[in-house]
């Protein structure tokens, strides 16, 4: 039997809010204390960490991409998996996310691609921000991100935090824990067994490109 001691899974928790107490904010904070719980090492930011222009091509080409687009490259490479907790503005995303996966995918080789991602929304509507998350998910997908299919959704978020920060519903904090596990599980066949990820990728009949590819850390 092998002794042979893995290294923790990596997580970068992205709060697609930049507000003081925002509830995505609260929902990434639960994630990053539930990730932590399980032996992983994760690390919780905000899209106000990583402040960029509005996008323009002019400035790219006279000024290069932004050091906040660059900061979240260096996370996202030093990172085996990505969550993000985003708000809903108008039935869709934040513009200022939106923003933020546009300058960062400008960098090559581009750090989105074949990255896994969870999806998650708080909002004090009904829907719990959902729709959001389906516009989330288009520039993600695109740019080659293997986004987790299940979605995590907290609805009338303004009351379902308790003051430790977890959820104050059993069934839905137990749901939360379900998601964020299923997805770690997923997080690590891929870090860890990439003949895994190869056979999956060969699946969807694609063609690994050792150019673009990341480098998967060793079984």
């Amino acid at each position: 039997m092998s002794t042979h001691q893995r290294e923790p899974l990596r997580f970068l928790v992205l709060s697609g809010s930049g507000r003081v107490g925002a509830l995505n904010t609260r929902l990434a904070a639960l994630a990053t204390e539930t990730l932590s719980a399980r032996g992983s090492s994760a690390t919780l930011a905000t899209v106000k960490e990583f402040e960029v222009p509005g996008y323009d091509g002019d400035l790219e080409a006279a000024e290069g991409i932004p050091k906040g687009a660059d900061r979240l490259r260096e996370a996202l490479e030093q990172s085996d998996a990505l969550v993000i907790a985003s708000p809903e503005y108008n039935a869709s995303m934040p513009g200022t996310v939106k923003n933020l996966i546009d300058w960062t995918s400008r960098f090559r080789p581009q750090p989105f691609n074949g990255r896994h991602a969870l999806v998650m929304s708080a909002s004090p509507s009904m829907t719990g921000g959902n729709r959001g998350l389906w516009s989330l998910r288009v520039p993600l997908e695109h740019l080659g991100t293997r986004v987790y299919p299940d979605m995590f959704s907290l609805a009338q978020a303004h009351t379902a935090f308790t003051a430790e920060g977890r959820l104050g519903d059993r069934v839905l904090q137990e749901r939360f824990e379900n998601t964020v596990d299923d997805f770690m599980s997923l997080a690590e066949a891929a870090t860890h067994y990439p003949c895994a990820r190869k056979a999956w990728v060969e699946y969807l009949g694609e063609r690994p490109d050792a150019a673009i590819d990341r480098t998967q850390r060793g079984c």
